[in-house]
């Protein structure tokens, strides 16, 4: 194992270590990263990694961050010459690995870039100059010599829709990208400390993979198909060999699940217009938050219309991200079986995807309407490049869209609990407290009576979080957040506005005075004290995260006032 240090910047290693015959992996080490995307906050970092695979001809499975670009291409430039790789082999195009493809083209023009259609097509726009390609579909095989022969499973949606894995049948790993996935950092190679990594791959499943649950399913139907899976090398986090049955099994166990959901939403777009796959991302993440399973399908891809229409039909809520007005034929009619399928009293939500030659959007919502269907949230239109503050009005409004279509199952939920022990349940009273954060350009707020002090050393609170609150994406690890403590006879106006029903993307501090912290959140002026915090760790308690947070500073406005408390009569809702 050979480990180099990016000397001005510590905390970005690289780590090469020969995993089998013939293969290198060049694990890219991110041990200071605290957020993947805006919705994921990690607590344990991230990796990148690529693999070099090395028989009569070398293929390069993947590069890495731009971040690593020096280091990365140093470590590669060490253990080959460029030049004499034959194939780069694109599991799929997300930049954190495919950022450095571009320079690994100025070194070795004469490399054969190996990928999807969609990746290559990417890949085109992304590059900006002419490369040898290979498109490549389910079952396609290139031949490396010395019994390394790659066979390829397309699978698509995992997490974007030009996923390939690939399997090398001498050494019989399969390299997936981001499936089996985790954003977990250390200098263990593979998954030895099953129980270390296990939080951290349940949530990275949770984040990317559980919105696409039945391509999970499609996905392990084709491994079902090779030879046997020695060890998985991901694309994020250790690889796995010590653990491999277990750690798959469980991806088929949460996918069945998942697909066994009592309540789905489909969500269409095309994802190779505009910004129709970060929009419809946001809006899932928004949707799973509640439990509700989620269905994405590319229109721009290969569409079964026969499925497409059963997926209608037993959907509870339908999201459409607009398709280009001067679409495929193949486009215009999975839209025109979307609205043939769609029936009365689905819920309904459309987008903008900022492609610049969108259908209209209200001609098609109204057609929507006409059938019967209810709106979810306003439609979401795109004026510009997509902000922070887009990317949470599209998770509010998967939200919105989730707590709709599953508002009967929350009343009857309500209602099954036990009289006796709902009433005394409702005798466990709390304070009152409202908590702001603030993250880049995003803000949000929220009423909380479910608050504790938690430690003395360190100081620390403890506070559960419903896993559908609008604030919960800016309280992952490592965010900060102010502590709002309400006055006992003086908190009614602000509890009145904060319980209030905010549309998505509506500003929730309209109106009220606030002042800025030392961590950049707001704090209510009104507020009788207040208290900086910054989140430690969080867990999982069904449908709430309680989440550890320690003290940094905090004031008194008014010593001798006392804390609002809050009296609940039943225990089976707030």
């Amino acid at each position: 194992m050979v480990v180099l240090t990016d000397k001005s910047e510590k905390r970005l290693t690289i780590q090469t270590t020969d995993i089998a015959n013939d293969t290198t992996t060049i694990r890219s080490l991110d041990w200071d990263r605290d957020r993947f995307d805006i919705e994921f906050g990690l607590q344990n970092g991230t990796t990148y990694n690529s693999f070099l695979i090395r028989g009569e001809k070398i293929a390069l499975v993947d590069t890495s961050h731009e971040k690593f670009r020096q280091l990365y291409l140093d470590t590669l430039k060490g253990l080959i010459d460029p030049k004499d790789i034959d194939y780069l082999i694109i599991s799929h195009t997300e930049p954190d690995h495919s950022g450095l493809v571009k320079d690994v083209l100025q070194l070795a023009p004469d490399i054969t870039v190996v990928g999807s259609k969609v990746a290559i097509q990417f890949l085109e726009n992304l590059v900006h100059q002419p490369f040898k390609k290979q498109i490549v579909k389910n079952s396609d095989r290139i031949d490396l010599g010395n019994g390394h022969e790659i066979e390829f499973v397309i699978a698509p949606n995992l997490h974007w829709p030009d996923t390939i894995f690939s399997y090398d049948h001498k050494t019989q790993i399969l390299y997936t990208c981001d499936a089996f996935g985790m954003h977990y950092c250390s200098d263990a190679t593979y998954d030895e400390d099953l129980e270390a990594i296990s939080p951290d791959y349940k949530f990275y499943y949770e984040c990317l993979m559980a919105p696409n649950s039945r391509s999970v399913m499609s996905a392990l139907k084709r491994m079902g198909q090779l030879e046997t899976i020695g060890a998985i090398a991901t694309g994020h986090g250790p690889l796995l060999w010590h653990n491999v049955d277990e750690l798959v099994e469980r991806y088929r166990n949460w996918s069945q699940n998942k697909t066994k959901a009592e309540t789905t939403v489909g969500i269409f777009f095309v994802s190779e217009y505009g910004y129709s796959d970060r929009l419809a991302a946001g809006i899932a993440t928004g949707i799973t938050k509640t439990g509700v399973a989620v269905e994405m399908i590319d229109l721009g891809g290969e569409v079964d219309l026969q499925e497409l229409r059963e997926l209608v039909g037993r959907c509870a809520g339908i999201v459409l991200g607009m398709t280009p007005a001067s679409g495929s034929s193949n486009i215009q009619a999975a839209l025109s079986t979307i609205l043939g399928s769609a029936k009365e009293k689905q819920a309904v939500g459309v987008f903008e995807t900022g492609g610049g030659d969108d259908e209209p959007v209200y001609p098609i919502l109204n057609k929507f309407r006409d059938l019967g269907l209810k709106t979810a949230f306003q439609p979401i239109q795109i004026k510009e490049t997509p902000t922070e503050n887009t990317d949470k009005l599209c998770e509010e409004s998967g939200t919105d869209l989730a707590q709709l279509v599953t508002i009967k199952k929350s009343i009857k939920k309500m209602k099954s609990l036990d009289a006796d022990l709902d009433k005394a349940l409702g005798r466990l009273s709390g304070g009152l407290y409202i908590i702001t954060a603030k993250k880049g350009d995003v803000k949000s707020a929220m009423l909380a009576s479910w608050v504790n002090q938690a430690s003395f050393k360190p100081l620390g609170v403890s506070i559960a979080v419903a896993k559908d609150r609008a604030i919960e994406s800016l309280m992952q690890v490592g965010d900060t957040f102010i502590l709002n403590v309400l006055e006992e006879g003086n908190y009614q106006g602000l509890m009145k506005h904060f319980l209030k029903r905010f549309l998505p993307g509506a500003d929730r501090f309209e109106g009220v005075r606030t002042q800025t912290a030392g961590n950049g959140s707001p704090i209510l002026a009104d507020a009788l004290a207040y208290m900086e915090c910054e989140v430690a760790c969080r867990m999982d308690c069904g449908d709430h995260w309680v989440i550890f947070s320690t003290i940094s500073n905090g004031r008194v406005a008014k010593p001798d006032a006392l804390t609002a408390v809050h009296h609940r009569k039943v225990g089976n809702h707030y």
